[in-house]
């Protein structure tokens, strides 16, 4: 195996085009299946408006196209930084063999990307979060639910 700093200075680097170029911020990831890059998502909030367009996010989706699947337990990902709670719940919903990551949250905060407040927010109750969760009490809720485990050749995941 590879030493993971050879792919997280690559990253690093991609990052650092990122934000020169003007196309977003200063993230960038590279998936990795048996030595080979699949993938390089670099940072794109503000050039194409979308908030989920972060590095790992990005990288993910061009992987799991480039790749014909929606899981990819046999890649690893690197991050120019540590994962934000977005990227982690997409990390594990792909299912990643592995994480590396250069800078850390705390470093990531220092330079203005706190993402400390939803780790909070997660653990605080629905209806007292920033942004109120209110639950809706509706009658057919989980007739979907009732629908796709009546299915019996469905895609699990």
């Amino acid at each position: 195996m590879e030493s993971p700093l050879k792919y997280i200075n690559q990253a690093i680097e991609q990052a650092q085009e990122n934000v020169k170029s003007g196309r977003g911020g200063p993230f960038a990831a590279i998936v990795v299946r048996n030595g080979e890059v699949i993938a390089i998502g670099a940072n794109s909030v503000t050039s194409t408006n979308d908030p989920t367009a972060h590095a790992e996010i990005n990288a993910i989706r061009e992987a799991c196209q480039k790749l014909n699947t929606f899981q990819l337990d046999d890649c690893e990902i690197y991050s120019s930084c540590e994962p934000c709670p977005m990227c982690l719940g997409a990390i594990y919903w792909a299912r990643f063999r592995r994480v590396y990551y250069a800078a850390t949250q705390d470093e990531a905060a220092a330079a203005g990307f706190d993402d400390s407040f939803i780790y909070r927010e997660i653990e605080t109750p629905p209806l007292i979060r920033s942004i109120p969760f209110i639950h809706v009490d509706a009658k057919d809720a989980t007739l979907p639910f009732q629908i796709w485990n009546e299915i019996e050749n469905k895609i699990t995941y």
